[in-house]
């Protein structure tokens, strides 16, 4: 395309595809539109208008939500200086010949991030007056308009929704959280995520103390509540398991204890005629120490499971231990786990006689 080629023939058309409504100075560079006719096209009255340093829309009328995110994406995308004179990349899909993969490292991230994923608690995209956009450290890039930039020192691995590249929703979540001064929001947020089905508590828990929330009067009551909607969420996962793969029904919730003895432990589901103990491993993270300390110390948690366990197992009775991540990603293998114990039990030593009580 030439310089005497028309400037009408150069612009990109009216298009239905949100990422060819918004772009980037250089996405226009390389359609042949120079910055004179990129801001002749943006003076009052025009068809175009600037919406970020270096992004524009192409039309006159408001940005619609998705406007917005995929330009505040082309916003904290850009490559620093340094970078825009080295030879061009292979072009992302959607963009045109000699075009950058415009998002580069930049995902959503924050509330915007839990609008993508379905959040009712945070509304619609469009209703946001704020994207939240995370870069690597390195970048020198200022907060915009409607974008805040937030860095840190280790990117995550981006989710895909649709092509829009977003934060995991743990991240995402402890990004939200650092934004929201409300306990009651703070706590609809984190309980939304566990009780839809969103994440594991341990994960939000962890990347919450990995950002120093834990502390804040606001989240404080959050993490209980969180924890609790975690265990819940786990019980009805365990419920609905053993009713829909046809497993016998067992007796819920009881503590197990020796004839005139101690005390057992409780579990939350026992075959009494098989020996048969389910026990869900929902133990709240151990979140007042960091990550590195967490993996070299010793859990007590742990310990009173695996001791609990040991003693159930000496006795004859064999304990089936479950994780919340595990009955909500793969109930089928978990179902034949506990079907194939409950099948064994012909084929061992009976087990001692215990007693069988209320939780």
């Amino acid at each position: 395309m030439t310089q005497n080629t028309p400037l009408s023939s150069r612009l990109p058309l009216p298009s239905e595809d949100v990422t060819l409504r918004v772009r980037s100075a250089a996405q226009l560079r390389a359609r042949g539109v120079s910055a004179a006719q990129t801001s002749a096209q943006c003076l009052p009255g025009g068809p175009w208008q600037q919406i970020l340093p270096g992004v524009y829309l192409l039309h006159p009328g408001p940005p619609t939500g998705r406007e917005r995110l995929h330009g505040a994406l082309l916003y904290a995308g850009r490559p620093p200086v340094s970078a825009r004179r080295a030879p061009a990349r292979l072009a992302a899909p959607g963009y045109g010949p000699g075009e950058e993969d415009a998002y580069g490292e930049a995902m959503v991230t924050g509330v915007a991030a839990l609008a993508l994923y379905g959040f009712a608690a945070v509304g619609p995209l469009g209703a946001l007056h704020r994207i939240d956009v995370l870069v690597p450290r390195t970048r020198r890039l200022r907060s915009a308009r409607f974008v805040e930039v937030l860095r840190t020192a280790v990117m995550p691995r981006a989710v895909r929704v649709g092509e829009v590249p977003v934060a995991p929703v743990e991240r995402a979540l402890a990004d939200a959280v650092a934004a929201t001064a409300e306990a009651a929001d703070v706590r609809r947020l984190l309980t939304e995520a566990v009780r839809e089905g969103h994440c594991e508590p341990a994960a939000v828990v962890r990347e919450l103390s990995e950002a120093e929330l834990l502390g804040r009067p606001a989240v404080v009551g959050a993490v209980d509540a969180l924890l609790a909607e975690g265990r819940a969420a786990a019980e009805a996962r365990l419920y609905a398991m053993v009713r829909e793969h046809g497993l016998p029904d067992p007796v819920w919730n009881v503590e197990l204890r020796l004839p005139g003895g101690p005390r057992l432990g409780a579990v939350d589901a026992y075959w009494p005629d098989h020996a048969v103990a389910v026990e869900l491993d929902a133990r709240a993270p151990r979140y007042g120490v960091p990550a590195r300390r967490r993996q070299a110390e010793e859990d007590p948690q742990w310990a009173a499971y695996a001791a609990k366990r040991e003693q159930l197992e000496r006795l004859g009775v064999t304990v089936v231990h479950l994780t919340p991540r595990k009955l909500r990603e793969a109930a089928d293998q978990q179902a034949a786990v506990v079907r194939t114990a409950l099948m064994a039990a012909a084929d061992r030593e009976p087990a001692a006689y215990v007693m069988v009580l209320p939780r």
